[in-house]
């Protein structure tokens, strides 16, 4: 298994993310009186600073207002920051930001069904915690009543919130699962208690989840003025991003949250807002963790104390960070994976307000010594401070971030969010100052950092060594961010897009489709976007159903070596061209079709595909890298032996595609992946590129502010005489009739456990019945936690932390499959299966009444165009339907077809093609200790 990106690894690991809440009486809890709101007449906002086209206000109440406008993407999102994390709990009060964070969405007397309210909105919402801040958005189609909605809601719920004791006592369990389901992570336990033990007392040493025991046993009065202290405006950033007129919304703004009246903070009502003055001693002395829980691969780290994300040398520990953790031309790979020490390295650092921290991270293998790798990452990081650190280490690491940067700014729902990191990092400019120091980071600046903070006694892995001479990192204080910004002007705003409406009609019109001699089809929707960011897509499809017997592993071993370098270049260089290039791409492959997706601007489409067809038509397959691809996939396979939710999952496809052995879609265990792929030669990968590879049943699709001419030159000189060596015939997806059955998979010591159930469905897309089941779905087990099993199971029940149901259709076989999941604790297994029957022998008996229908519609609807207003998702939509022989009229249609539904005709429908009787349910879980304990 491949690591993630470094910052996404921290949030995956470490941001506990709620998604939830339910109606509630409009007498309970702690609601405090609501605003006045014919007061609102009396704000104004004041004109703070603008950079780089985001602009800031302040009202008179304390409130701080960022406005990010974006005509060229018809949505708009609404992110309330609270500068308050995990980073303010006192003792006894681990876990409460997070806590207070899912009471949050129980309403407000106003908004007393939030998650009914978002899923009507056709909003993608959610809410987040961290060390230093919570914040809560959506985002929706950019029209004024979602938009004034939106606003209403923020402001409302800002200081009336139920946050009610009976809340407490259902929610409670729900986040309780939510930790259960963490420590069934072992990278991100490793990652906790290492922490833990690199800081002594500082509040960054402590989970946001929080303790299971703060968790089980808050009282509610402290949840309430945790909530009235912190949920203010004068602690409050509001970031509007997106497609949206900025006076008429400033005025909007002013009209909802101006009326909240600024708080009265003094020591006798207990609200002041104190800075953290505790301060993490500096580190005397190397410390050691170690972690004994059920697993399969090994984990290795040390983590170094650092300075401030503010701080003027955290541009160089950034860039250090990189030049250790890249592969494969970091430090820590080349000392580690290429001499097969561990199969994966990388190094992250958590960039926060106050002094944070830097991880080296190695996965090993059980057949590997992590005694050797050890000893390799030690001697690694010693000596970074005594070599070379060489300007194309250097510049390559700065690329990267400069690319990560750039590609946030090019995307306003992006830096919409990326404010809300920053702004809690003490101002949200310095997003644009990070980004100005990196740019300046040289050679000399990387090693002065190493030697200052790379140092034994500021190492956390887990061994006390006492020294006569200590050598200890002293990290700098947090800097006075307000002074060191208060001049600071930024660059030039970024280049707006067209205001382009993503209908069918509106698509179809701009739509340019066309053949190349080849036969690969070409699907072009040229359109100004923001920063002239464009997206395309080149898929291949190749084989028949014969011809790939027991190839599958094959085709996806090639698709993840094509990005692993060229025939003109290593794996390195191609890495590198991308990051000059601030382009993304990824390769990936499945049994008969191999898929490039690419992020680029106008500037730089063109060398980029040109990149991207040299890694299909010719790439590399270097052994090295190869061995290496082998090791990473096999060591992902021994970690996920012990996951419920991956073994669950694999026996439900297998039961649901009982497809014979060496099929295309057999379903593969994870004993059998892993044989396959240790058996697999790199000849079989180039045997079968020669074999199989070519653009005659591909399609190439672009999307965004692009030159039509020069891209289709491209795909001419690159697709256009590259034929297949044999006809391409796709797999069929055969309909099979499932019979009822369960299964359960012990998982020791896993603390949490999952459920899948579904069974297969004969219908297909274009069957009139499918727009009821779509929707029928959707209020079962979908939309924003306001169907029928979230309801029941996670609302009113606390059983799960996620529960939902699926159903899809194909678009050219008479097949489907609909299925049901979820995540609980062991002990809760009985119940949760109980609950799950009942709701669907409910929705079968009783059906759905006419509100949840004409709610349903309204939501799914706008689903399904905020779907087409986002440039990836259209993309794929444009190549999916060009595939299925459909333009967007067949979207066109559904939609019409959604919108004249009735209660009836979706009654009538669920009762032909959901059947318990036929469900296939897998339960996996430490099943037996829950047994035993009473």
């Amino acid at each position: 298994m491949q690591f993630p990106s470094p910052r996404s690894l921290a949030l995956v690991l470490l941001v506990p993310t709620f998604l939830g809440a339910q109606q509630r009486p409009a007498q309970s809890g702690a609601a405090r009186p609501q605003a006045n709101r014919a007061a609102s007449t009396a704000a104004s906002a004041k004109l703070v600073t603008s950079v780089e086209g985001v602009t800031e206000y302040t009202l008179p109440n304390g409130l701080r207002v960022l406005l990010v406008p974006d005509q060229s993407k018809p949505t708009v999102t609404v992110n309330i920051n609270y500068l308050v994390g995990s980073r303010h709990e006192g003792y006894g009060e681990t876990g409460m930001a997070h806590l207070l964070e899912h009471l949050v969405f129980k309403g407000t007397p106003k908004h007393p069904n939030i998650p009914q309210e978002l899923t009507e909105h056709g909003s993608r919402p959610n809410g987040t915690t961290w060390y230093d801040r919570t914040n809560y958005y959506e985002t929706m189609p950019a029209t004024d009543v979602n938009l004034e909605w939106a606003l209403d809601l923020e402001a409302d719920r800002m200081v009336n919130s139920f946050i009610a004791k009976k809340d407490l006592e259902s929610e409670f369990s729900v986040v309780r699962n939510e930790f259960e389901s963490g420590e069934n992570n072992p990278l991100r336990v490793t990652l906790e208690r290492t922490l833990s033990t690199a800081f002594l007392w500082h509040n960054y040493g402590k989970s946001t989840i929080g303790a299971r025991s703060d968790i089980e046993n808050v009282p509610i009065e402290r949840l309430q003025a945790f909530y009235r202290k912190y949920y203010q405006p004068d602690n409050a950033i509001l970031v509007v991003a997106g497609k949206f007129e900025p006076e008429k919304t400033l005025r909007l703004i002013e009209r909802k949250f101006g009326a909240i009246p600024k708080p009265v903070r003094s020591l006798e009502r207990g609200n002041l807002l104190y800075p953290t003055y505790t301060a993490e001693p500096t580190q005397d002395g190397e410390r050691v963790v170690t972690v004994e829980r059920v697993g399969d691969a090994q984990m290795l780290m040390a983590a170094y104390h650092l300075p401030a994300g503010g701080h003027q040398d955290f541009a160089a520990a950034d860039v250090l960070t990189r030049v250790l953790g890249a592969n494969p031309t970091g430090r820590l790979y080349k000392a580690l994976v290429e001499p097969k020490l561990a199969a994966s390295t990388m190094a992250i650092n958590f960039q926060l307000k106050e002094p944070g921290v830097l991880f080296a991270i190695a996965q090993v293998r059980q057949a590997q010594s992590l005694d050797s790798a050890r000893m390799a990452m030690v001697k690694t990081l010693d000596e970074v401070a005594g070599t070379e650190i060489t300007a194309d280490e250097v510049e390559r690491a700065k690329a990267e971030i400069l690319k990560e940067l750039q590609q946030t700014l090019n995307t306003s729902d992006r830096v919409g969010f990326a404010l809300t990191e920053w702004a809690a990092m003490g101002d949200w400019r310095l997003m644009f100052l990070h980004r100005d120091r990196v740019e300046k980071v040289t050679p000399a600046d990387v090693k002065r950092i190493a030697a200052a903070y790379l140092k034994p006694a500021n190492r956390t892995i887990g061994i006390f060594k006492p020294t006569p001479n200590p050598d200890r990192a002293e990290i700098p204080p947090t800097p006075d961010v307000a002074a060191m910004l208060r001049d600071y002007k930024g660059r030039e705003v970024v280049q707006a897009g067209e205001a382009f409406d993503a209908t069918p009609a509106t698509i179809m019109g701009r739509l340019d489709r066309s053949k190349l001699p080849s036969g690969m089809e070409v699907s072009f929707l040229p359109k100004k976007t923001r920063a002239e960011r464009v997206v395309a897509q080149v898929v291949l499809r190749y084989g028949t159903p014969e011809s790939l017997t027991n190839k599958s592993i094959t085709s996806r071993l090639l698709g993840s070596m094509l990005s692993r370098g060229t025939e003109s270049l290593t794996r390195a260089q191609f890495n590198d061209s991308l990051d000059r290039m601030k382009a993304e791409v990824t390769i990936s492959a499945n049994a008969n079709s191999v898929t490039a997706r690419i992020e680029a601007t106008n500037a730089t489409i063109v060398p980029t595909l040109n990149l991207v067809a040299e890694a299909l038509r010719a790439p590399r397959l270097d052994s090295a890298e190869f061995e290496t691809l082998k090791q990473q996939q096999l060591v992902g396979i021994e970690q996920q032996k012990s996951e419920p939710q991956v073994l669950a999952s694999v026996a439900l496809q297998r039961a649901l595609v009982p497809m014979p052995k060496g099929h295309p879609s057999y379903v593969y265990s994870m004993d059998e992946q892993a044989a396959v792929i240790g058996a697999t030669t790199l000849a079989d990968l180039r045997q079968f590129h020669r074999e199989f590879y070519g653009a005659s049943a591909g399609d190439f699709t672009v999307v965004g502010d692009f030159d039509t001419t020069a891209v289709r030159k491209v795909a001419v000189n690159r697709f256009g005489n590259w034929q297949l060596p044999q006809p391409f015939v796709r797999v069929p997806q055969v309909p099979t009739r499932t019979d009822s059955g369960t299964t359960v998979i012990e998982t020791p010591d896993k603390a949490n456990a999952v459920l899948f159930a579904g069974h297969n469905i004969q219908l297909r897309d274009d069957n009139p019945d499918f727009a009821a089941m779509s929707l029928a779905n959707w209020m079962l087990g979908g939309g924003f936690l306001n169907s029928r099993l979230a309801t029941r199971i996670r609302q009113k029940e606390g059983l799960s932390y996620g529960v939902g149901s699926g159903f899809s259709a194909s678009a050219l076989d008479t097949s489907g499959v609909f299925q049901v999941f979820a995540i609980y604790a062991p002990e809760n297994a009985g119940r949760l299966v109980t609950a799950m029957h009942e709701e669907l022998q409910k929705v079968l008996t009783e059906g759905f009444t006419a509100e949840e229908v004409a709610a349903a519609k309204a939501g799914y609807i706008q689903q399904r165009s905020q779907q087409r207003s986002n440039d990836e998702e259209l993309m794929s939509l444009l190549t999916n339907r060009r595939y299925a022989g459909r333009t967007l009229q067949y979207d066109a249609a559904l939609d019409a077809q959604l919108e004249k539904l009735t209660p009836a005709e979706v009654n009538s429908v669920v009762k032909r093609y959901i059947d318990p009787t036929r469900l296939v349910i897998v339960r996996a879980g430490d099943f037996k200790k829950a047994a035993a304990t009473p």
